[in-house]
């Protein structure tokens, strides 16, 4: 009898053991392969960084470090997979960056080139900052620059959780001047490095753009065609961009989910997104959804058109900002992923923070519609903590939903476009600065704001 237990049991465990192996298999495998062979690609091809600096520090944190790459540069390609299962494929393509091969064909993604408008035929370090590189030999009055250096100094020697937190850019901006900068070791000034969900407020800023083209509305009916005559057709513009569409996306990469299977799944994300179905009435409940972003984005591709989309961002934003070393990266289906994926200069984020500093204008032109950053910095009413607007996070309640502010010891009009790992870009329009922070995790930001803010007299 205790034979027979004993080999039920360890029967029971095995068969545990192989359901559990197929569903880590189907499920999680793809994931870590994925998301490792995407930003691996990126990192070598666009960053020019090292494969062992790449999986050591972005892909050595548990589970992504289970992963294997191949790194194949006759093709611009990097190849991953666990323990031999869940093979991905991320190729690179010069004007485009770096794009996981999916449910699409790589002859067809190859096929979609990508040229850029022509970079402006100036010495850039000549022109003054914010459009070039060149930098005032004086600090503004009001500065301490002591404790402006100890504050960015403490930053960097922040850890995160125990662990080091790999910060690589700090850069503070005073009343439009570059007043701060230091980066870590093997990135510098012209390193572009991934903003993650900064790209969210990219994707608003472009909305933007065409708002004050005329070409769309906020208050509009979003043109999405498969919402046609569906229980999602009332969806508006502004309720993507305040993200309160009601759509049923959890957005969580700690266990599969809507937001990893677009991610690293879908080689159409917007599409994916846009045929999820409705959790809650629009407008009635505030969900932070990638999906939202890259539904955003690619009506911004329906709206510009096909001939002018892929230069779009460039001519009718980037470049007009001095931000001349930022890319959007694609997904397989052509679409600029506006919920994850701009690499850009620590230089060019804070140009684009002070975009939104001077009220969407730039050398005299209004780039996005005069009432944008106003709307941009008000949260919806589907919003009870307060704390979104356009695509951009607000100063207002914390996580936990208390009164306590998210960041206590800023203003409160602060507000910022956040990515993944603290990839921020704080604007305080009532301490005239704009605050750039990138690295690979977490760290005290509320701290690192208060100490820069003490700076200011």
């Amino acid at each position: 009898m205790r034979k027979k237990i004993v080999f039920r049991i360890v029967l029971a465990v095995m068969l545990f053991t192989v359901i559990f192996m197929i569903w880590l298999i189907r499920n999680v495998f793809p994931v870590i392969s994925g998301y490792g062979a995407k930003n691996l690609c990126s990192a070598v091809y666009l960053q020019h960084r090292t494969v062992d600096d790449v999986v050591k520090e972005d892909l050595g944190d548990f589970p992504i470090s289970l992963g294997s790459y191949t790194v194949n540069r006759k093709d611009s390609s990097v190849t991953a997979s666990v323990w031999g299962f869940a093979k991905r494929k991320a190729i690179y393509r010069k004007g485009a960056g770096a794009t996981l091969v999916n449910d699409y064909p790589e002859e067809k993604i190859r096929s979609r080139q990508f040229i850029l408008p022509a970079l402006p035929q100036i010495n850039l370090d000549t022109v003054p900052w914010p459009f070039g590189n060149k930098l005032p030999d004086t600090i503004p009055a009001g500065i301490d620059i002591n404790k402006l250096n100890a504050a960015v100094d403490s930053g960097f020697a922040q850890t995160s959780h125990g662990k080091p937190a790999y910060t690589r850019a700090v850069l503070v901006v005073y009343n439009g001047q570059l007043i701060a900068e230091r980066y870590a070791d093997g990135f510098d000034q012209n390193t572009m490095q991934l903003g993650w969900s900064m790209a969210k407020s990219f994707a608003g800023a472009l909305t933007g753009v065409l708002v004050n083209q005329g070409k769309l509305n906020p208050d509009a009916i979003a043109p999405v065609p498969e919402w046609k005559n569906t229980d999602k057709e009332k969806i508006t513009v502004k309720q993507l961009l305040q993200q309160t569409t009601g759509l049923d996306y959890t957005e969580i990469y700690s266990k599969p989910s809507e937001a990893t299977t677009m991610l690293f799944e879908k080689g159409d994300m917007a599409a994916y997104a846009a045929s999820l179905p409705l959790k809650y009435e629009p407008g009635t409940v505030w969900n932070y959804s990638g999906g939202n972003s890259n539904i955003l984005s690619r009506i911004i591709r329906q709206t510009v058109g096909e001939a002018e989309y892929k230069t779009f961002p460039y001519s009718s934003l980037f470049y007009k900002i001095g931000m001349f070393h930022t890319i959007l990266e694609p997904d397989a289906s052509g679409t600029f992923v506006g919920s994850s994926y701009v690499y850009a200069t620590p230089r060019d984020f804070a140009r684009f923070g002070l975009l939104f500093y001077n009220n969407g204008t730039c050398n005299g032109e209004q780039i996005l519609p005069g009432n944008w950053v106003s709307e941009t910095t008000k949260p919806s009413s589907a919003d009870k903590k307060k704390h979104y607007g356009y695509q951009f996070w607000l100063n207002g309640l914390n996580k936990d939903g208390t009164a306590k502010l998210q960041y206590p010891d800023a203003p409160t009009d602060t507000y910022y476009a956040d990515g993944y790992g603290g990839q921020d870009i704080y604007i305080i329009p009532s301490k005239k600065l704009v605050i750039v922070r990138l690295g690979l995790h977490v760290i005290d930001e509320n701290k690192l704001l208060r100490e820069i803010i003490a700076a200011i007299k």
